[in-house]
């Protein structure tokens, strides 16, 4: 494809076209003043330069050129030129031209490399260095990376990334993000820059319309290195651009994608349920299937499929699947897997939703090449399936379960998983704390419904106010992303990510590639789509119980909290903690310290924030004390979120019993919560040291908070990862 292709815009032409002379001389990488024109063809300013590979001319054409210069050597190996001494700078007048362009010569001899010219070209003016880059990442696709340069990315790693197509709005978020955003602003007295010709360079490298956008399936990396940013705009100093490995132009087979889905319901809440592969003498996990189910009141009609036996566990059974005689809205299969593909295409036109249980699929070796037909049977008989490999669904409303001791009522939060064992955890630890589920989905293998489709799910469905999800790989990356666009500001998206260390990954030969870790990448989808990312299962059950008691407000984001109980030396560290998640804890408003100074309290009570009370101090009044001391921070302080934390033993273990101080001190934190509503988020901290007592007790009470819309955690730090969850999501719901 050229220049002459009529279907392409200039900029695409110049790309298409510079890469194919470039594939023709077998290169690794365009040259820079190949890509330094594929550059300029995107709008981004370049130095003003000439390229020739005698020395006598470029010597005179170079010295034209005016003074300061700068002189490289030319290749398409790939390699950082400044590795092998191939950059001179500063050079002034013809004579030092001429020395300049000997000595790259003899660097490339000596580092037994073959050049292919020189550049010589007008030093840029000093400012900023940034370095842009972009990869595309197998999952995701186009991924921009935008870094301070010098020590800053090659040392210190400052780099902010977001998933191809960039707004200007991101871009923008991108620089901010940065640990070097005050250079740019101009710190320490130095002019600031010209942050729109910044983001120009952005959004033309990243864009809808973009450079990366456009190269997919012919370059792999790009480096724009040096990228100097002043007050007078930006100039690319340097680039390098990889190639794609492999013929750009063979697709890999895939097999033919269905419609997409437009609704799960009859999934979640069946009319209809067939079993196949429960046992009328023994014990299977279908049979532990159909009896969850029951015992979770399922009002679907549930049909056991057994070859000879007239019932099962109690129910009707029928030897085969068309002797239901309707449309059977979810089937659960729990048989060998080498029978499962004939299953599902003898299903075709009788069943909307299978769940496979089976194992030995693509998870090993062995079963790839099976799972394939599993697809194809699949699509043949327009039979959508969940798995396999997975223990299936959660459902309240549906009368679904695959694990005893489910909350029968329903709740706000759905749940996405693709680890089945790591669900049972986040059902029967999340009713612990007092979570409430409008669904939950396990994916298992995920070969045809994906994350996605089971987040869109969840965001359409009316019931569900906040989605988790349990994420190890992503296989559509481009619709995922696009999924969590959706949900940007609509509802809480929260993700506890599995296997997304560094290890394994592939060498890279920018810096781009070589800083795009996993991580770095959902960090910059964090940014940009709202969703909050978790580390462990008890922060990302934490954040899914604050996003079901808190209403994230419009137009507020949760930044000032004021913490108040008998913490001391807790509620200094938890200051530290409430600051390292972006929260303040800062002194109170003058009224509020006064009208708390009115309340005479006990000496070696502080008032100031945090609100350090000993127990003697809450024990006046019999506990109701701590009422006055909340209306006060409330009305007076107005708090973001306030933080009651009560160090539960200091009450057990009390002499005097005559009181329910810790009753009476809950009841006033209930009263005051419910004057106030929702201007001001709650949240309580109940510290137990472990014994039965004390458990009890806080279970007691943590039921009680719950229930009245308060979320209850164990430990200061929890509440602070909590918030910073409420405040991450106000933050990006207000920026809609």
């Amino acid at each position: 494809m050229t220049l002459s292709d009529p279907s392409l815009d200039p900029a695409k032409a110049k790309l298409i076209d510079l890469i194919a002379k470039a594939r023709l001389r077998q290169a690794s990488a365009l040259t820079e003043p190949e890509a330094k024109t594929i550059l300029s063809a995107f709008g981004l300013p370049v130095p003003v330069s000439v390229v020739a590979d005698d020395i006598d001319l470029l010597t005179e054409q170079g010295a034209a050129l005016g003074a300061p210069l700068v002189a490289k050597l030319v290749g398409s190996s790939g390699l950082h030129k400044s590795d092998i001494g191939g950059v001179r700078l500063g050079i002034f007048g013809k004579a030092q031209l001429g020395e300049a362009l000997q000595g790259l010569r003899a660097a490339a001899a000596g580092a037994g490399i073959t050049q292919e010219g020189y550049l010589v070209e007008m030093m840029a003016a000093p400012g900023v260095e940034m370095v842009i880059g972009g990869t595309i990442d197998p999952r995701f696709g186009p991924v921009i990376m935008a870094g301070l340069g010098g020590v800053f990315i090659e040392i210190l790693g400052d780099a902010a990334f977001r998933v191809c197509p960039i707004t200007r709005k991101d871009a923008r978020s991108m620089l901010e993000q940065l640990r070097g955003w005050p250079l740019l602003q101009g710190a320490r007295g130095r002019p600031p820059c010209k942050i729109d010709a910044l983001i120009d360079a952005l959004v033309a490298v990243g864009g809808s319309g973009g450079l990366l956008m456009q190269a997919q399936g012919h370059l792999s990396e790009i480096d724009i290195n040096p990228l100097i940013v002043s007050a007078a705009g930006v100039v690319a100093c340097d680039a390098r651009m990889i190639l794609e490995q492999g013929d750009p132009t063979h697709a890999p087979e895939v097999d033919d994608q269905p419609e997409p889905i437009s609704s799960l319901d009859a999934l979640f809440e069946p009319s209809i349920i067939a079993v196949v592969g429960a046992s009328a003498t023994g014990f299977t996990p279908a049979n532990d299937f159909i009896r969850q189910c029951k015992a979770l009141g399922c009002s679907a009609r549930i049909v056991p499929i057994h070859p000879n036996a007239p019932e099962v566990e109690g129910l009707r059974a029928v030897k085969r699947i068309e002797d239901i005689g309707s449309t059977i809205d979810y089937l659960y299969v729990s048989i060998a897997a080498a029978h499962v593909p004939a299953l599902i295409e003898s299903c075709a036109g009788q069943v909307r939703f299978a769940q496979i249980i089976s194992s030995g699929f693509g998870e090993v070796m062995h079963g790839k090449a099976l799972e394939r037909e599993l697809l194809k049977a699949a699509r043949r008989a327009g039979v959508r399936l969940l798995g396999p490999n997975c223990l299936g669904l959660y459902s309240p409303r549906g009368g679904l379960a695959f694990v005893g001791d489910c909350p029968r009522e329903p709740g706000p939060i759905g749940i996405v998983s693709q680890s089945g064992g790591l669900a049972v955890d986040m059902l029967l630890r999340g009713k612990q704390r007092g979570l409430r589920f409008s669904g939950l989905a396990t994916l298992g293998n995920s070969i045809d419904l994906s994350p996605a489709d089971l987040i869109n799910h969840f965001l359409e469905d009316q019931y569900t106010a906040a989605i988790g999800v349990y994420l190890e790989d992503v296989r559509d990356g481009r619709r995922f992303i696009d999924v969590l666009m959706r949900t940007k500001g609509r509802k809480p998206v929260v993700i506890l990510l599995g296997g997304q260390t560094d290890q394994g990954r592939h060498a890279a030969t920018s810096h781009t590639g070589s800083l795009a870790s996993p991580l770095a990448l959902w960090r910059g989808i964090a940014a940009q789509t709202g969703i909050v990312i978790t580390d462990t299962l008890d922060q990302f059950l934490d954040s899914l119980l604050a996003f079901q008691c808190l209403t994230p407000r419009r137009g507020r984001v949760t930044q000032q909290c004021v913490l108040f109980g008998n913490g001391g030396g807790a509620s200094v560290l938890a200051a530290d903690a409430f600051a390292r998640r972006g929260l303040t804890v800062e002194p109170m408003a003058s009224e509020a310290i006064a009208a708390l100074d009115a309340l005479h309290l006990p000496p070696g009570t502080s008032v100031v924030n945090p609100v350090d009370a000993p127990a003697f101090t809450l024990r006046q009044e019999e506990g109701r004390v701590a009422e006055k001391i909340l209306e006060a921070i409330i009305t007076l302080a107005t708090p973001d979120a306030l933080v009651t934390h009560l160090n539960l033993p200091v009450f057990i273990s009390s002499a005097d019993q005559r009181a329910d101080f810790l009753g009476n001190l809950m009841a006033a934190t209930l009263r005051v919560r419910e004057r106030h509503g929702r201007s001001t988020h709650h949240a309580l901290v109940l510290r137990s040291d472990g014994s039965e007592a004390c458990e009890a007790r806080k279970r007691s009470f943590q039921a009680t908070a719950v229930a009245a819309g308060i979320p209850s955690y164990d430990e200061l730090v929890n509440a602070a990862d909590a918030l910073a969850s409420i405040a991450h999501f106000e933050r990006h719901m207000n920026a809609e």
